[in-house]
């Protein structure tokens, strides 16, 4: 009965990650930092889930040039080819797949890249960025290699290279960049925009005739895109908590994806005249949810994770059965002991937000007062 107790009494990734996330939610970056940071140095098979987040909590608490240590450990982790050790595997067959190592979804693996660059344009490192952009574009391209499906590539990857690409007054690759995030999802009315700008600015006017046709641009899209010359800041807006990992009700053993609520959906920038009147208003849209791609990314999985599954309880019967061979009594234990030790893997990237909003606001010449509010989903 120890090895019961062993096996069932483990605690899961999520009751240890959430003293931290808690601590965030409430402004003690103190307490959340140190908690992530000691669970970050273990170094075993849960080690590149903790340096995620950790390196996401310390973005959050404005330490960007220790954030991208963090994450940098964890990109070279990630990409290790012997990561996967044979023991491991075969624990995670025997007992529970919370026993394998690690290694990341491929929409994360790019977010990783995401997170650095953002990290470095935070930090007024804008060479260092584009760094980041050049590991995203080689990133990107074995994916799209290995197959994988639109959602796990990560469109903001795409996105945010646009972005970097289009302020270095590279318009051609901003082109291209927006161009490969829009047809990856179509979703988001802004990277269409964006798309169409910078194409015009490239003068690919013939790419650009035809992507405005694809896209069913109106009258006022084209002209926009055409007339746009405005000095502009961007505002980049990582918007709510992304879904967070429980056990299926109907079948423990099996994982799901719970979307969390989040009081702000979106930003209202006013721009504010002498006298502190608002001029005018901008509201930020969303260019990407890391909701949807993590919940279809676990759907995509569910079957062959069954598979595993129905594949772990025939060995578990094999090796039960060998045990029983040479003792009845033990073997007895030993089934019980792996098949409650079984329950849902509950790991993931789980400090990261729930979509990326943009916002672009206008400026004319000389200074201008801009205020910033969070805006709830009721307004």
């Amino acid at each position: 009965m120890v090895s019961l107790g062993l096996a069932s009494g483990c605690a899961t990734y999520q009751s240890k990650v959430s003293p931290a996330r808690d601590s965030l939610i409430n402004g003690d970056c103190t307490t959340a930092l140190a908690q992530l940071e000691t669970l970050s140095k273990k170094e075993d098979g849960d080690q590149l889930v903790y340096l995620m987040d950790y390196g996401s909590a310390l973005q959050i608490c404005g330490d960007y040039k220790k954030s991208n240590q963090v994450f940098l450990q964890a990109e070279k982790l990630s990409e290790a080819v012997d990561y996967h050790s044979v023991s491991r595997i075969a624990g995670a067959t025997l007992f529970n797949e919370e026993m394998i190592q690690y290694k990341g979804d491929t929409f994360e693996k790019l977010f990783l890249n995401v997170s650095l660059a953002l990290n470095f344009i935070q930090l007024g490192e804008l060479d260092s960025a584009m760094v980041e952009v050049r590991k995203i574009n080689i990133k990107f391209n074995k994916y799209k290699l290995d197959e994988k499906q639109n959602f796990e590539l990560n469109s903001f990857s795409k996105y945010l290279a646009g972005l970097i690409y289009e302020a270095d007054k590279e318009y051609d690759d901003a082109c291209i960049a927006y161009k490969e995030s829009y047809f990856l999802d179509q979703s988001y009315k802004q990277v269409g925009e964006d798309m169409l700008r910078t194409c015009w600015r490239a003068r690919r006017t013939d790419e650009f005739n035809t992507l405005a046709k694809k896209m069913s641009a109106s009258a006022e899209q084209i002209a926009a895109a055409k007339n746009s010359s405005a000095t502009e800041a961007i505002f980049i807006f990582m918007q709510g908590w992304g879904p967070r990992k429980g056990a299926r009700p109907d079948s423990p053993a099996f994982p799901r994806l719970l979307p969390m609520y989040s009081q702000t959906s979106r930003l209202k920038i006013d721009v504010l005249g002498t006298d502190e009147s608002v001029k005018s208003t901008f509201e930020s849209e969303p260019v990407y949810s890391f909701e949807k791609a993590a919940i279809n990314t676990l759907e995509a999985d569910y079957s062959s994770l069954i598979t595993r599954r129905i594949a772990a309880r025939v060995a578990k019967e094999v090796v039960a059965d060998q045990i029983r061979q040479k003792n009845q009594a033990l073997g007895a234990v030993a089934w019980v002991a792996m098949v409650a030790s079984e329950r849902a893997d509950l790991r993931q990237w789980s400090i990261y937000p729930k979509s990326m909003h943009v916002l672009r606001v206008p400026l004319k010449p000389g200074q201008e007062s801009l205020k910033v509010s969070g805006v709830s989903g009721a307004g």
